[in-house]
């Protein structure tokens, strides 16, 4: 009796789930539900032995003190792209001549992560990501948190299905909107929030997140009468098993049509609550498929076709003259908000004032703005209409918008620049670089944060940051104990940093990230960085007399020896450089593209430089690998053409062993 009770509120429970997370059509009221999960729950606790892998109540979470490696079944290739028509008839064309007329199956291609999930007998038994297509790491407790999941099917079938998990655009805002007044990082997309809600080691967390998935292929691995033989009905046959597939999918005769779909689609994905960057193509027929095979990267049977970046047209209703942590003054556009590859603008970039003279960008003028590489919006155009030559034009200022000191031309530059050390939006700006990315990674600390401590005094440079405490934080608005707690801890993890994170802090003129690295590889600490002479400093590759000048400039200002005495007292020492120097990498250079799946490119980059290898940001003759991640750009094709090694993942970290 109990055990029938038990199935049954199971299944009506997944099936209300169904309804609402994957049709979008709610069966029943949220009292119902509610109270039908709460009985389940109580059934449960009585009955623990009746507990079962596929009731929603194991959606709830638990914590992981790591996440295993798991080789894949069957491999997770990657899809060849194109940003032209032209190009996707050419391939079409290629498989007309050889199989014949085939059917396509075009779908939105939606920027989440890939996933891969394993059913037995219709149970959900484990869920994997991507990793580098053969092997992923799994994460199957945070993947049953996901609602769009179904824990069990509604046939007990066999079967791997591969999707796309993605944060909805609102749940994005929502998010970024909570995590900024609790002064924790806010993420720059959603697909970055996704990816780091659904690899979080306490998957209640990621239970929280308002994650979905959308469907978009099946290996059926059991006997199974009927099984589809196209990839359009094995779509329509997840569905029917209670998968989430996207609602968009077209059956096209020929590339004329796939043509129109792309085209449709290129206007209409702004509109849709999730993030799309273009649509993947496919042969319809799984024969034809067969027959077709692989490259050693990619289905020959798939392509994808890349949205252009989006242009649109709105009103300059002010230039902000932002001060840079070294004093560089930088025009940026305040407009008129704008919805522009599916977010609103109200600010865009306008690089530096010779641009701005350039453009002949005027206050009151309309623009053209796009983003650039999909995210950072710039001012492309200016409609040279009458009211434009009515406008007065625009003239950069004289004096710091921050500090009214008078601004100044650095020797053979174009930037305008604020020299007042103690310029409070140069100082502001020092900071939020100390904390950032590319520096000492100190998470939590944003910049409302900063602009907070700055005002109460509590801070004023970098070094202040190290002598704050927990009652400092929670002086600050809308900061309770748990995130003050969280940024103090995050700034206390930063003091054994590398020295390359360390010397990219400094902002040493003309001394970025690159730079910090190689002079950490040659140097290995700070005190023999300090002591070098200028001909030392200059011996080094890609350092030159000029950079070796500005770096022992800065070592011998009394401020930067008293700045690294403080924070040596205070306990900032970075980590000893351990140098693991192999033949395979010592004196190569690497270039990254594309996305990685088991590190960040920066994390690649440090990889590389502790092996003896240098990394560069383009192509050449003088590269001697080229590590190609999931949707590589042009960077492969210009390797492809110069004949450089290619390398995938897999094979990059079969290098670092």
């Amino acid at each position: 009796m109990v055990l029938e009770r038990i199935n049954f509120l199971k299944d009506e429970i997944n099936k209300a789930n169904y309804k609402y997370y994957v049709e979008d059509n709610p069966s029943i009221s949220d009292f119902e539900y509610d109270k039908m999960f709460a009985e389940l729950k109580e059934l449960e606790s009585e009955n623990p032995l009746l507990i079962t892998p596929d009731s929603p109540t194991q959606r709830v979470g638990s914590v992981s003190e790591k996440f295993f490696p798991h080789k894949h079944k069957y491999r997770l290739y990657s899809l060849d792209n194109t940003y032209e028509y032209e190009d996707l008839k050419e391939w079409y064309k290629k498989i007309v001549k050889e199989y014949g007329p085939q059917d396509l199956v075009c779908e939105l291609k939606i920027d989440g992560l890939a996933m891969a999930l394993t059913y037995e007998n219709g149970i959900f038994v484990r869920g994997v990501t991507r990793g580098d297509g053969i092997t992923g790491e799994d994460i199957t407790n945070n993947l049953k948190t996901v609602k769009a999941i179904p824990l069990k099917l509604f046939e007990p079938v066999s079967v791997e299905v591969r999707g796309e998990v993605y944060m909805p655009k609102e749940s994005f805002e929502k998010l970024n909107k909570e995590n900024m007044q609790n002064g924790e990082k806010l993420f720059a997309n959603p697909r970055n929030a996704a990816a780091g809600s659904i690899r979080q080691l306490d998957s209640s967390v990621t239970a929280k997140r308002d994650l979905s998935m959308f469907c978009y292929t099946a290996i059926f691995t059991g006997d199974l009468k009927d099984a589809p033989k196209n990839h359009y009905d094995s779509l329509m046959y997840l569905k029917k098993l209670g998968f989430k597939v996207n609602p968009n999918i077209r059956l096209c005769k020929n590339a004329d049509e796939a043509v129109k779909y792309c085209q449709e689609w290129d206007e209409k994905r702004f509109g849709l609550d999730y993030a799309t960057d273009g649509v993947v193509i496919k042969v319809n027929d799984f024969l034809v498929q067969q027959e077709m095979g692989f490259t050693s990267r990619a289905p020959k049977w798939a392509t994808a076709f890349k949205f252009p970046p989006e242009e649109i047209s709105t009103k300059l209703i002010a230039i902000e003259e932002s001060v840079g942590k070294t004093g560089a003054i930088t025009p940026i556009a305040i407009l008129e908000p704008v919805q522009l590859g599916g977010s609103t603008v109200s600010r865009a970039s306008l690089h530096n004032f010779d641009e701005v003279g350039r453009l002949d960008v005027r206050i009151g003028d309309r623009v053209y703005i796009k983003k650039a590489a999909e995210i950072i919006p710039k001012v492309v155009k200016v409609i040279e209409d009458e009211q434009h030559y009515n406008l007065p034009e625009y003239v950069p200022p004289k004096i710091c918008p921050s500090c009214g000191s008078e601004l100044h031309i650095h020797d053979e530059e174009v930037n305008l620049y604020c020299d007042n050390p103690d310029c409070p939006a140069k100082r502001c700006a020092k900071i939020e670089y100390w904390v950032s990315k590319d520096a000492m990674d100190i998470d939590k600390i944003g910049p409302s944060i900063i602009e907070q401590l700055y005002k109460k005094n509590f801070v004023k440079t970098p070094v202040d940051l190290y002598k704050l405490n927990m009652q400092d934080f929670m002086q600050l608005d809308l900061v309770k104990e748990k995130s003050a707690f969280n940024m103090y801890n995050a700034i206390q993890q930063s003091k054994n940093k590398s020295l390359s994170r360390l010397l990219a802090a400094f902002t040493i003129r003309n001394v970025g990230k690159e730079t910090a690295g190689v002079l950490a590889n040659e140097f290995e600490t700070l005190d023999n960085i300090m002591n070098a002479s200028i001909d030392d400093l200059s011996k080094v590759e890609g350092v030159g007399e000029i950079i070796a000048k500005d770096i022992y400039d800065f070592f011998r200002k009394p401020e930067n020896i008293q700045m690294i005495n403080e924070l040596k007292s205070l306990g900032v020492e970075p980590a000893p450089l351990v140098l693991n120097i192999s033949d395979e990498f010592k004196g190569k250079t690497f270039v990254l593209t594309g996305t990685l799946q088991n590190m960040t490119r920066d994390e690649a980059s440090e990889k590389i430089k502790e092996k003896g290898g240098k990394t560069s940001t383009s192509v050449s003759k003088n590269t001697s690998f080229v590590i190609a991640g999931e949707n590589a750009g042009s960077k492969l094709d210009k390797a492809q053409k110069l004949g450089v090694i290619i390398l995938t993942e897999n094979d990059f970290l079969n290098m670092l062993g």
